[in-house]
């Protein structure tokens, strides 16, 4: 399986990437935790069909000390133990981000409020800026049918 563009190989695609790539280390620079924001990439990946990036984020998580078990357990973080109470606001205000089509209301009050519980402004911020960056690169994937399995841990540097 090919993708149908090479989003490196048209100056358009490179240069778009280069600029969503800085947004995305405003977010990883940022105090939202690291497992939180895998997380994230994570759920927001698996509910858009972004093979890629589920591929990506869940071995980066691995290589980063991510339990298997909470990995195996992303897509079922209701019924699981294993998160955080901080973890599952996040997660909870990821999948209402990446459904706003799907709710007629957008973002619940109750989901921010149970996220802004658990985080400060800052990292409030980053965490709506991390659903709405994860979302535009499984978008993009999801469009060119990039292909998912190759990925290699820190590979994107």
């Amino acid at each position: 399986m090919d993708a149908r563009l090479n989003l490196y190989g048209t100056a358009v695609a490179t240069k778009f990437a280069r600029y969503i790539n800085s947004a995305g280390k405003v977010v990883s620079d940022s105090t939202l935790p690291p497992a939180t924001q895998e997380l994230v990439k994570i759920r927001a990946s698996q509910i858009n069909g972004c093979g890629f990036c589920t591929d990506m984020h869940t071995k980066d998580a691995a290589h980063a000390g991510e339990s298997a078990q909470r990995l195996h357990l992303v897509a079922a973080w209701r019924e699981a133990k294993v998160f955080t109470d901080a973890e599952r606001a996040a997660l909870e205000l990821t999948e209402q981000g990446t459904r706003i089509a799907d709710a007629a209301g957008g973002v619940t009050d109750e989901a921010w409020a149970n996220a802004a519980k658990y985080h400060d402004e800052d990292q409030l911020a980053a965490l709506v800026s991390l659903i709405a960056l994860i979302n535009a690169y499984n978008r993009m994937n999801v469009i060119i049918q990039q292909p998912a399995g190759d990925y290699q841990p820190g590979q994107f540097g």
